[in-house]
């Protein structure tokens, strides 16, 4: 008999970490949507659960303007807030903010989240997850564009590191190893239709 000790882990068994992007002052929409209520439950919650759902851990929501307030209201359970104090200099400081915090945990890729895409489902989160590992690199598509989620495989992060400036994130760096990134087609279960503005009353 085959001992267990040998038997190599699957993909899906690899520790794979949730990057939820939710620091933006929100000045199109009026505020800071990680504290928008959408049928009752704030936007970080929502996308916290979505990473949560799909299979992350940790789960690690990367949080700027209003951080204390968010804190205060969001039922995050135990999801691990780091606080990116250069917010306002672009999305770019916010991953690079939470892929410093994963750097210490012992994940093979992160899935990086943004809280005002409330159509994305963990169904799309565990489509990306199932690819994960420390080489991976993939989104997910919707038709002919493609999205969010991404999938960050750990040896690629001092590469997106070094590449995130500004409003930017990874989509330099992914545009320049096109020939490496897979797209995976998640229109059937999701959205990732942004919450710009608030909607018309």
């Amino acid at each position: 008999m085959e001992s267990a000790a040998l038997t190599p882990p699957t993909r899906r068994s690899l520790r794979v970490a949730g990057l939820v992007l939710a620091a933006g002052a929100g000045r199109r929409y009026g505020g800071p949507k990680a504290l928008v209520r959408l049928d009752g439950r704030l936007l970080v919650e929502r996308v916290v659960r979505v990473a949560r759902d799909g299979g992350c851990d940790p789960v690690v929501p990367v949080l700027g303007a209003a951080a204390t307030t968010v804190r205060q209201q969001a039922e995050l359970d135990d999801a691990v807030p780091v606080e990116n104090p250069d917010w306002p200099t672009g999305m770019g400081s916010s991953l690079r903010a939470g892929l410093a915090a994963l750097s210490g945990t012992d994940a093979v890729a992160a899935i990086v989240l943004l809280v005002d895409m409330p159509g994305v489902t963990a169904e799309a989160v565990r489509r990306l997850a199932d690819l994960a590992g420390p080489t991976a690199l993939a989104m997910a598509g919707y038709g002919d564009r493609r999205g969010h989620p991404v999938l960050l495989g750990r040896d690629h992060w001092t590469g997106v590191t070094a590449s995130a400036v500004g409003d930017i994130g990874a989509r330099a760096y992914l545009r320049e190893r096109a020939t490496q990134l897979r797209v995976v087609p998640c229109a059937d279960v999701a959205d990732d239709t942004d919450l710009d503005v608030p909607p018309a009353p």
